[in-house]
C-alpha cells in the first residue's frame, strides 16, 4: 500500500465511523431492520490485506462503534468474526484466473453478481453474530433471526446504494 491509499483508507474509515454513529444509529426500519454500513467498509478494503491486520482494523473500528452505542463489545465481536472468515471466503468464491492486483472488491468492479455472493454470507455472518451475542440469555429466537435477515437486506442495499453514488470503478495500479 502507498502512503494515498494509507490516507484514503486513514479517511474512509473515519467517514464511515462518523455516519454509523450519528445518522444510522436511530434508523431502524419496522422496528427490526438496522442498518451497520461499517461492515460494508471491512468488505470493501483490498482482497489482498491480510488477515491479522484487518483484524485490527476491524477491532478498532468496532470497538470505537460500541464505544457510541454502549453496547459492552458486540459490534468488536461481531467485526473482528467477520474480519477472521473474509480471507476463507474471498479464497472460496475466487474465479479461476484470480483477481486483478490492488482492486477492490466493490459492486462496480466485479459486478452485481459476485458481490452478492462475497457479501451477503460475510454481512449475514456479521449480523447473526452480533444478534446471537444481543439475545444471550433470553428465549427470543425468532425475533433474532427476523432482526438477522431484514437488517442483513437492510445493510446491503445501503451498501449497495453508497457503492452506486460514491464510488469509481478503478482498476488495478
Amino acid at each position: 500500500m502507498n502512503s494515498r491509499t494509507v490516507i484514503a483508507s486513514i479517511g474512509g474509515i473515519f467517514l464511515y465511523f462518523i455516519v454509523q454513529v450519528l445518522i444510522l444509529k436511530n434508523l431502524v426500519l419496522f422496528g427490526m431492520a438496522f442498518c451497520f454500513l461499517y461492515v460494508i467498509y471491512l468488505l470493501l478494503l483490498p482482497i489482498e490485506i491480510k488477515t491479522i491486520p484487518l483484524m485490527v482494523i476491524a477491532f478498532v473500528l468496532g470497538f470505537s462503534i460500541d464505544i457510541f452505542y454502549d453496547s459492552l463489545g458486540i459490534h468488536t465481536a461481531s467485526a473482528v468474526m467477520l474480519a477472521f472468515f473474509r480471507k476463507p471466503w474471498i479464497t472460496v468464491i475466487t474465479p479461476t484466473g484470480g483477481y486483478d492486483s490492488n482492486t477492490p472488491p466493490t459492486l462496480l468492479n466485479m459486478g452485481m453478481g459476485w458481490f452478492l455472493m462475497y457479501s451477503v454470507p460475510l454481512i449475514l455472518l456479521h449480523h447473526l453474530t452480533f444478534f446471537l451475542i444481543d439475545n444471550l440469555g433470553t428465549s427470543l429466537y425468532i425475533p433474532m433471526v427476523y432482526k438477522t435477515l431484514s437488517s442483513t437486506v437492510f445493510t446491503f442495499i445501503i451498501g449497495m446504494i453508497v457503492q452506486v453514488l460514491f464510488y469509481k470503478k478503478r482498476r488495478g495500479i
